[in-house]
């Protein structure tokens, strides 16, 4: 992974030395909060429904077992003992005092981490797919290329003040980890017929209040044209991007009122003065980058261990049929760590349990993690045989949750009890529902189910691409809940369709119910997926179980 150069350390201690100053003149009214608002967002502090909330970088969602471990002290010294993890693979702090915001800055820095750009109208995190380096199915490491962008974006003198924040996403797999369609700029790495690699650029995607699939700005991009290309396509949108009103200020609306054959113009010709701009040193920089990222020395590995354990425990046969992925090296596999436990908040890691997963990534991974986009923890290398004794000490911490990519797994924004923005509550929906389904103990034969809930129309918790979306809104003084389906994230990226008239919060979970209740009746065998049933048969027999029983049971009630 990357490591600070003496610039880097010595440009984070500067920013956080000025920060440090403007805290104190906050604190003695020097500052007032209006003044003191575009600084705490330029260093990823904002003022939530009940107190600030820090948003730390997790850039690509890579980290070392040292800074989860630094993660777990900040969260027991200046906050209330948990992290939670976003779906931008930040993690976010919700109770620091102000006057403590400077000492865990300069703690973060300790360990080479910091909250730069993760928040104000600039480039944000850049995110990756959360298997980089890994995954069986990878064209090339994402994250190379994705540390090259952070760096070239980082305090850029003509992008600290865009029409409103800027999102990038990088993927080096075909399977699309990084829900690459839905941010401002998404980046696909493709093989070229001369086996190099080139780049897809996808452009004007996101969700929010007017979600959008993102267009192909460019089919295949060389890699040494990236850069200077993406800083085209960025200065065009700086031009054209309004101003005016924030909610049409986004990429995605500069595409749509111009076109993208347009846009591609406009790029094309920006790109022509871009380019003479760079003479190299990028591509000097990408390769330098690129040695830090070399992948671990991967040992002839047996398997006897795992497949002992596979078939004598069924608890851990489950866990491993959930949360384990395909690994490149023959005798590894990629676990991921769920932080869906049911009933638990999603994406909320205690301090002991940040430890154990440290611990772990130094004693069997590499000491390497990961934070995933659906707000759960990937350790990417491990040993086959050392996964029964892995699992073991995860379930010791509530950590073995074999729910990845079901029902369970729900991706869900703070909402009502955190965030000011949000009009519903999110997190105890999800719990709710993972509650009922651990109950009904059907997770299993419901099988692949991405639910994702948004407590309003930021969709924070990307409802639309969910296979089944909640997005929770304030109808009168009530919270009511929206439901759409049909939403996929993945290579072929779908926006959900709304069912019809939303739900109270006592009505939601039932309904969600009735919904899965059509799907195992509906579905051609155990191997059909939610999202096949749906795509076959479309929205009218879902509909049908959705409103028809509702109807049925309020006729019986009365």
């Amino acid at each position: 992974m990357y490591r600070y150069t003496d610039f880097d350390a010595g440009f984070v201690a500067e920013r956080n030395c000025q920060f440090r100053a403007q805290v104190e003149r906050r604190i003695d009214g020097s500052l007032t909060e209006d003044e003191f608002k575009p600084l705490r967002l330029m260093n990823g502090l904002y003022l939530q429904l009940h107190a600030y909330m820090l948003r730390v970088a997790i850039p690509y969602g890579t980290l070392n077992s040292g800074q989860m471990r630094q993660l777990a002290y900040i969260a027991e010294r200046w906050d209330k003992g948990y992290g939670h993890f976003t779906t931008r693979q930040n993690i976010q702090f919700n109770w620091p005092e102000l006057r403590d915001v400077p000492d865990i800055l300069d703690a973060l820095a300790e360990v080479e981490m910091h909250a730069i750009q993760t928040s104000g109208n600039t480039i944000r995190n850049v995110t990756a797919d959360h298997f980089a380096g890994a995954a069986a199915d990878e064209v090339a490491d994402p994250r190379p290329v994705a540390e090259l962008i952070r760096q070239w974006s980082t305090d850029h003198p003509e992008f600290q003040f865009l029409p409103r924040k800027f999102k990038v996403a990088v993927t080096g797999s075909p399977e699309d980890r990084a829900v690459t369609a839905a941010h401002d700029i998404g980046l696909r790495i493709v093989e070229t017929a001369e086996g190099g690699i080139a780049y897809r650029v996808l452009v004007g995607g996101g969700l929010g209040r007017t979600p959008m699939i993102g267009k192909v700005l460019h089919d295949a991009l060389p890699e040494a044209d990236l850069l200077p290309y993406l800083e085209a396509v960025v200065s065009v949108w700086n031009l054209l991007g309004r101003r005016d009103n924030k909610y049409k200020s986004r990429i995605k609306i500069t595409v749509h009122e111009h076109g993208i054959d347009e846009i591609r113009r406009l790029v094309e010709e920006r790109f022509a003065e871009t380019r003479t701009a760079f003479t190299g040193i990028d591509q000097e920089m990408l390769a330098a980058i690129r040695s830090q990222f070399a992948p671990p020395a991967f040992e002839q590995a047996s398997t006897g261990a795992f497949e002992a354990a596979y078939e004598r425990d069924p608890v851990f046969r489950a866990w491993a049929d959930a949360n384990l992925a395909a690994h490149r090296a023959p005798g590894y596999a990629i676990a991921q760590i769920s932080l869906k436990a049911h009933g638990e908040t999603p994406g909320d890691a205690s301090a002991a349990q940040m430890r154990v997963m440290a611990d772990i990534a130094e004693r069997f991974g590499h000491d390497e993690l990961r934070i995933s986009h659906e707000q759960n923890v990937v350790l990417p290398h491990l040993r086959k045989d050392d996964l029964p004794e892995i699992h073991a000490i995860l379930r010791e911490h509530r950590l073995a949750t074999a729910n990845i990519g079901k029902i369970s797994d729900i991706i869900a924004c703070p909402g009502m009890d955190y965030c000011a923005l949000a009009t519903a509550r999110s997190i105890p929906i999800a719990q709710e529902i993972a509650t009922r389904f651990d109950a009904l103990k059907t997770e299993a034969d419901i099988g692949d189910l991405k639910i994702k809930i948004s407590g309003c129309i930021n969709a924070c918790g990307h409802h639309h691409v969910g296979h089944i979306g909640i997005l929770g809104l304030d109808r009168a003084g009530v919270e009511n809940y929206q439901i759409t389906l049909g939403g996929d994230q993945g290579p072929d990226a779908t926006l959900g369709s709304r069912t019809g008239p939303g739900f109270s919060a006592d009505e939601i979970v039932p309904a969600i119910e009735r919904i899965v209740d059509a799907y195992l009746d509906l579905r051609e065998d155990r191997n059909e997926t939610f999202l096949e049933t749906y795509r076959r048969l479309g929205m009218a027999p879902f509909k049908a179980a959705l409103y028809d029983k509702a109807e049925e049971a309020r006729a019986n009630a009365a």
